[in-house]
C-alpha cells in the first residue's frame, strides 16, 4: 500500500444496493434491523512497528512541535531518546483501549488497509484478531488493487484475505456476504497489470469463486478509485458497488466546511453512475507534516512544495453535522441505491489530517462528536477510561 499515497487525492466514491446488515455476536449470526447504515472508519496502521519504514516516517513527520498535538495517545517520550516521541509496539492492552474507544463512539466496524500477514502495517490487524474484546466490533478489509499483483503474476494476498473473511466478527451484509473494499483503481494500472477491464473482471470472478469454495457467501465487493472511470466501468468490472478512500482536492485549501462541500459534491456526482454509493465522511485533510518531512512512499513530494494546501480541522459540531448528512443522504437514495455502510476517513491518518482516535494526552472530542450522532446520547460527565 505504500504506493497508494501518491494517488489518494484523486479517489472517489460510488455505492452498494439496499442491504439488511448481518452481524456476528459470539458464535451465532443475528439479523440487525438498523435505522441507519453501519458506520466504520479506515485504519491505516503505520504506528505500531518500531524500526520499520512506515513507523519511522510518521514519527519524523509529526516531530515538529507544531504538529505534536496530532500524535496518537499512545506516543511515548523519554529524556534518553533524541526524538520528541516514539511509537511503541502494539500490545494487547493498547488494542483493547482502541476497541473501547471505537465502541464508545458508536462505530460498527473498522476497515483495515490490508497487507500480507508478515507486513509491519498488519501488526494492529492481527493484534485486533487476537483480542478478547474483538467481538464488540466488526471489521473488513480495504485493499490496494496493486497488491493483487497482475494477470500474469497474481499474488497470494486475495487467498489470505478470503481466510480472514471466515472470522466470526468479519463484517457481513445481506445474505451473509463479506464486505470487501478493492481500492486505488486507476485505468492505467488496469491496462498495465490486467490487460484491460475484462482481465480484472476475470480476476474478481476467481476471487468470488475461491471465497464460495471456502464455504463463504459471495463477497460484496466495493470498488474505489478514479471516479470517472468507475462511473463508466464498475458494472463491467464486476463490482457490487463503488466507494472511496478519501474525497478531497489535491491542491485544495480552506475551511473544513469547504472540505465537506467537496466530499458531499462527490457523493452526488458519483451517484450519477446509478450504483449505490458508500459516502466517505472526511475528518480532515492537512498534509503539512508530510510536506515538510516527506514520507518515502510519496516519491514525488518535494519538501515544502504545496505547504499552503490544507483544510482547517473540524469542530465537534462540524464533524457531527457532516456525518449526519451522510447518513441522511444514504437513506434518501432511491430503492436499489441505498448503501448498507458509511465509511469515515479515517481512524488514524493523523499525519495526513484525518483521524478519530484520541490524540495526546487524551483528546477525545472527535469520539464525542460521533457518539452524539451514532448513539444519540450525550457524552457522560464521567467517561470510561479511554486512554
Amino acid at each position: 500500500m505504500l504506493t497508494r499515497r501518491t494517488i489518494v487525492a484523486s479517489l472517489a466514491a460510488s455505492l452498494i444496493p439496499p442491504i439488511t446488515p448481518i452481524f456476528r455476536r459470539g458464535s451465532f449470526a443475528a439479523t440487525a434491523m438498523k435505522p441507519r447504515p453501519l458506520v466504520g472508519a479506515i485504519r491505516w496502521d503505520a504506528w505500531y512497528s518500531p524500526g520499520s519504514a512506515p513507523t519511522e516516517a510518521v514519527e519524523n513527520s509529526l516531530s515538529p512541535e507544531k504538529y505534536r498535538w496530532r500524535a496518537p495517545f499512545f506516543a511515548k517520550s523519554s529524556a534518553h531518546d533524541p526524538k520528541p516521541f516514539s511509537f511503541p509496539p502494539i500490545t494487547p492492552e493498547e488494542m483493547d483501549k482502541e476497541i473501547r474507544q471505537a465502541v464508545f463512539a458508536g462505530l460498527d466496524y473498522w476497515a483495515f488497509v490490508a497487507y500480507g500477514s508478515n507486513h509491519p502495517m498488519s501488526k494492529a490487524l492481527y493484534q485486533f484478531r487476537a483480542s478478547a474484546a474483538r467481538d464488540s466490533l466488526r471489521y473488513c478489509l480495504f485493499t490496494e488493487l496493486d497488491r493483487w499483483g497482475s494477470r500474469n503474476k497474481p499474488t497470494t494476498l486475495p487467498q489470505e484475505h478470503i481466510g480472514l473473511m471466515a472470522d466470526r466478527n468479519y463484517l457481513r451484509v445481506s445474505g451473509d456476504r463479506p464486505l470487501y473494499f478493492l481500492g486505488f483503481i486507476a485505468p492505467a494500472s488496469i491496462e498495465r497489470n490486467w490487460k484491460g477491464v475484462a482481465g480484472l473482471k476475470e480476476q474478481i470472478e476467481k476471487f468470488r469463486s475461491s471465497a464460495t469454495e471456502a464455504g463463504l457467501a459471495n463477497p460484496y465487493i466495493v470498488l474505489a478509485g478514479d471516479q470517472n472511470f468507475l462511473m463508466r466501468e464498475a458494472k463491467h468490472i464486476g463490482g457490487d458497488a463503488t466507494g472511496s478512500y478519501a474525497l478531497t482536492i489535491g491542491n485544495g485549501r480552506g475551511s473544513f466546511a469547504e472540505l465537506t462541500r467537496v466530499a458531499e459534491r462527490g457523493w452526488n456526482e458519483l451517484s450519477n453512475g446509478h450504483l449505490p454509493v458508500v459516502p466517505t465522511v472526511m475528518t480532515g485533510w492537512d498534509r503539512r507534516p508530510r510536506i515538510e518531512h516527506p514520507v518515502p512512499w510519496e516519491k514525488k513530494q518535494k519538501p515544502g512544495e504545496g505547504i499552503e494546501n490544507f483544510f482547517t480541522a473540524p469542530t465537534k459540531k462540524e464533524l457531527a453535522d457532516h456525518l449526519e448528512r451522510a447518513l441522511g443522504w444514504v437513506t434518501a437514495r432511491p430503492p436499489g441505491e441505498q448503501a448498507p455502510v458509511v465509511l469515515i476517513y479515517a481512524w488514524n491518518e493523523n499525519d495526513e489530517g484525518g483521524w478519530l482516535m484520541p490524540t495526546l494526552p487524551c483528546q477525545t472530542d472527535r469520539l464525542d462528536a460521533l457518539r452524539q450522532v451514532l448513539k444519540k446520547t450525550a457524552v457522560p460527565s464521567r467517561k470510561p477510561e479511554l486512554c
